[in-house]
């Protein structure tokens, strides 16, 4: 994996840098993400593939840029993660809003998400993972292990597993018609990630 290249798709990022900090001290910052995300990619370079579906796109990424910023300023790190983070996750959420309202959407949605969950969020890709039996209108599972929160931990900052789990609420939180339904995270601090997503009865 290219660094470089791949932190030309997270420049959402840099322009908030670029909005806290000078704009030497932003590209400072973005070089300083690159290395630390190229050292990540070639420390864990023999992952399984579908791990690293979500280190090499998501998590190494977000450490990368986080561990950046901590040099400059601490206090605000944390805070533009959670602010473009969660940008993101509104975004996605209007996306899949779009989707849920065409006829028949939100059972396609399910329909498609239950097919998903069970490729991206499997053993194979680094997860423990409860599947509840189907039911009509419905999906939940339940994460009981998660590789956000394992490599985050590994690489000293467990805190932004939080965030990859509140992205969840902004994805799926708002969606017309539909409930989404948690009752803890492991980032959080709970066993487990519940998620339950059911179509609203009438």
């Amino acid at each position: 994996m290219n660094a470089e290249k791949e932190l030309k798709k997270k420049e959402i990022f840099k322009a908030e840098i670029s909005n806290n900090f000078s704009e030497n001290d932003t590209e400072n910052i973005w070089g300083d993400a690159v290395l630390r995300l190229q050292t990540m990619y070639d420390d864990h370079e023999n992952l399984p593939k579908g791990v690293k579906r979500h280190t090499d796109g998501f998590i190494f990424p977000a450490a990368a840029i986080y561990l950046a910023i901590k040099e400059y300023d601490k206090e605000k790190a944390f805070g533009i993660m959670q602010k473009v983070m969660k940008e993101k996750g509104e975004q996605s959420g209007k996306g899949f809003a779009r989707f849920v309202s065409i006829p028949f959407g939100k059972r396609l949605f399910l329909k498609l998400w239950d097919i998903i969950s069970h490729k991206m969020f499997s053993d194979t890709a680094g997860f423990s993972n409860v599947f509840y039996p189907k039911q009509r209108g419905e999906f939940r599972m339940d994460i009981t292990r998660c590789p956000y929160d394992t490599y985050l931990t590994e690489l000293g900052c467990p805190e932004l597993t939080r965030l990859f789990c509140e992205n969840d609420v902004y994805a799926y939180g708002n969606l017309p018609g539909m409930e989404f339904i948690r009752t803890q995270t492991i980032g959080a601090g709970g066993s487990l990630c519940d998620f339950r997503l059911r179509i609203q009865k009438k």
